[in-house]
């Protein structure tokens, strides 16, 4: 029973946290976070991304006291959603890799795009990309029109979708990985055996010739 009213209470500190899965809070996703904060007690003010408000919701269900954002994770400056200028993409997809929710697209030597209304505003893929390439804009300042001007509840909870959806993809491509690599060691040896076998074989016949 215990651990169930644990459980239930680190998804009420999860449904509050924005979901955009930046990793500022030092851990990796706003679940992962949550936990730390019911068990370890791990501070309530490092989500940058929440902001005050977010902190305040926090205080009052976990009955702490409220506190600013920890500078140390970063600082709170409203909603943002990635932009590449596509003319400097050189295609090497790592950004792809880099983004939590599967909110860029683009193959291997093409220019890549952000599904703007799909982007969290994470930051995630400007760090690595070669070329510097990749802005974080505001809505207003965002070249896609139609997309959310602030961060929205039902965004956040399609981002924990796109998050686990995405977990759930790679866990599934590294099985296959470890099934394809299985399968090459255990052909490998297979002809390993076959070859010694033949030259087996073949000793035994020299050997008969050479008798």
């Amino acid at each position: 029973m215990a651990g169930d009213l644990l459980s239930q209470l680190i998804e009420k500190v999860d449904d509050l946290l924005p979901q955009t899965q930046c990793e500022r809070c030092g851990y990796a996703g706003c679940m992962p976070y949550a936990r730390a904060i019911v068990v370890d007690g791990a501070a309530i003010n490092r989500c940058p991304p929440g902001g005050e408000d977010t902190i305040r919701l926090l205080s009052k269900l976990l009955s702490r006291d409220s506190m600013p954002v920890d500078s140390k994770c970063g600082r709170f400056e409203g909603f943002k959603v990635a932009f590449i200028e596509e003319p400097w993409c050189i295609g090497c997809q790592v950004c792809v890799k880099a983004c939590p929710v599967d909110a860029i697209v683009g193959s291997a030597r093409f220019m890549h795009t952000v599904i703007a209304d799909q982007c969290t505003g994470c930051e995630l893929c400007v760090q690595p990309c070669p070329t510097s390439c990749i802005q974080m804009l505001s809505p207003t300042q965002h070249p896609t029109h139609g997309i959310a001007k602030t961060w929205s509840a039902s965004q956040a909870q399609r981002a924990r979708k796109d998050f686990q959806a995405r977990k759930e993809r790679l866990t599934t491509d590294m099985r296959k990985i470890k099934e394809a690599k299985r399968r090459f060691r255990l052909r490998r040896a297979s002809n390993s055996d076959k070859k010694l076998a033949i030259e087996a074989a073949v000793r035994r016949v020299d050997s008969r010739y050479d008798g």
